[in-house]
């Protein structure tokens, strides 16, 4: 089988220490993206699950799916959970979801989890956007700038490079600092254009890393002037695939002059987990527990 070097590696998790059983609340979030999705169970407002796969061609049986893998192992059942929203680009076609809630309340929602109450600008790098999203201590919205134009400044766009050099995803932040000096950025901001300028570097005897190095700096800088669009506000974070990526995140550190929050979850969960969030807080409204 030819080796997939765009796909990140698919991964599922549940907490050792929470029986779902004792919980009186029991919620959960899905996260349909263009790229992945991701399903998240709280008890009572603690994580329980998650798994995180790549989606699909029909966005209701990824969904499925990926709560499927959440739910593996634990005992828990879909009928068990009291209330799910869904979220992301496929976020209507959750089928057993009660609601849809936008990825970018649910981002800030779940970044103000993942992070602390200190966090105000967020980053969310996904699949087929980027969105620059300020938030308050409760993880509330109060602007955000998005960036859909181009695959430049998103996960595709660093999977299309994967393929390009035939470096696995996962490995190519750390093979971006394997040079002896920072070379100057792609030029093109069009990610065909710029794997077009690509293909003539490594003609031209440029290594890989080189190359990565390139393109990894232009990516940062063509999503920190989206940043800078909006201004960044102290604490600043990152969530999505992207945010695993450390030649990107360090080199959007560096032009901002700013260090990044280290995530307590997987980035990848933020949207799913803001979406479990909020279907806890849904259900203690029916209850009239707020």
């Amino acid at each position: 089988m030819e080796k997939e070097y765009w796909r990140w590696p698919e991964s599922r998790w549940s907490s050792s220490d929470l029986d779902w059983k004792d919980g009186d609340i029991i919620s959960a979030g899905v996260d349909v993206g263009s790229v992945s999705s991701q399903a998240v169970v709280l008890v009572d407002g603690e994580l329980f699950c998650y798994s995180n796969y790549r989606t699909g061609s029909d966005s209701p049986e990824s969904a499925q799916k990926v709560m499927d893998k959440a739910l593996e192992g634990t005992g828990l059942t879909l009928d068990k959970i009291h209330y799910t929203v869904g979220t992301g680009y496929g976020r209507v076609n959750v089928p057993f979801a009660k609601r849809a809630i936008t990825e970018i309340a649910c981002h800030a929602r779940g970044a103000n989890f993942m992070y602390g109450p200190t966090v105000r600008t967020i980053l969310d790098m996904s699949g087929q956007d980027c969105k620059a999203i300020h938030c308050d201590d409760k993880g509330k919205v109060t602007n955000f700038l998005m960036n859909d134009k181009c695959a430049a400044g998103t996960g595709r766009g660093m999977e299309v490079f994967a393929d390009l050099l035939s470096v696995p995803i996962e490995d190519m932040g750390r093979l971006s600092f394997e040079v002896d000096e920072e070379p100057e950025a792609v030029s093109s901001t069009c990610v065909i254009f710029a794997k077009s300028e690509a293909v003539g570097l490594l003609r031209k005897g440029w290594p890989k890393e080189k190359v990565l190095a390139a393109y990894s700096s232009a990516m940062a800088h063509r999503v920190v002037e989206l940043l800078e669009r909006i201004k960044v506000e102290k604490d600043f974070a990152v969530t999505g695939g992207i945010a695993k990526n450390e030649g990107v995140v360090k080199r959007i550190e560096t032009e901002l002059k700013i260090k990044a929050l280290e995530p307590k979850h997987d980035t990848q969960i933020a949207g799913a987990l803001g979406a479990a969030l909020f279907a806890k807080a849904l259900v203690e409204k029916e209850k009239g527990l707020r």
